[in-house]
């Protein structure tokens, strides 16, 4: 199976338009059919590109993974304390829901994980498992410093956050209401700041 960054131009516009469907309908809401239809080419050349939906499927998820680490990254970079850390985590989240009511990818995924093939699952795991532990990274720093005060392990927390920002995406898009994420980040950092 190919890597995401061993695809071509051609295939990345698949995996563009696999991504947007994903995020609209879910991964069991759309076909190649769809993708051959929003990229304007043969349903054959979708084939040819990536012989099953799940190999799709790994790949839209590696690509979100490895663009979101880097976010992570860029957010280590420009902010020293945690909880700016913590605020621009969240913001990443208000970000994606800011266009029109978008989920994240892996969260779309992960409320399908008992009907996605089990290579796009790991795959989605593997991003939950590295935000979860980049946020108790974060939380455990912020707690060493005296930045912030922890009132459970900080691996708790972090699932706790992730959870919730995710969850705050879906009750959102339920709700129609668009602050969602950045009430969670709001709530959880004020409960970090009690002394």
């Amino acid at each position: 199976m190919k890597h995401f960054s061993e695809i071509t131009p051609a295939a990345e516009r698949i995996v563009d338009a696999a991504e947007s469907l994903i995020r609209s309908v879910g991964y069991n809401g759309f076909s190649y059919e769809d993708v051959s239809r929003m990229v304007g080419i043969r349903k054959p050349s979708v084939h040819h590109h990536f012989p099953t939906k799940g190999e799709l499927g790994v790949i839209v998820v590696q690509r979100y993974a490895h663009r979101f680490a880097e976010r992570l990254e860029e957010i280590v970079r420009r902010h020293a304390s945690s909880a700016g850390r913590l605020q621009a985590y969240c913001d990443l989240f208000s970000e994606t829901f800011a266009a029109e009511r978008s989920l994240c990818i892996c969260g779309m995924l992960g409320a399908e994980s008992n009907a996605i093939p089990d290579v796009v699952h790991v795959e989605v795991r593997r991003f939950f498992e590295h935000n979860a532990a980049w946020l108790a990274d974060v939380l455990k720093q912020g707690a060493q410093a005296g930045e912030i005060k922890l009132t459970c392990p900080p691996e708790m927390l972090a699932d706790f956050l992730l959870s919730a920002l995710e969850g705050s995406m879906l009750l959102g898009r339920g709700r129609q209401i668009d602050q969602g994420p950045q009430h969670v980040a709001e709530v959880f950092l004020a409960l970090l700041q009690q002394k």
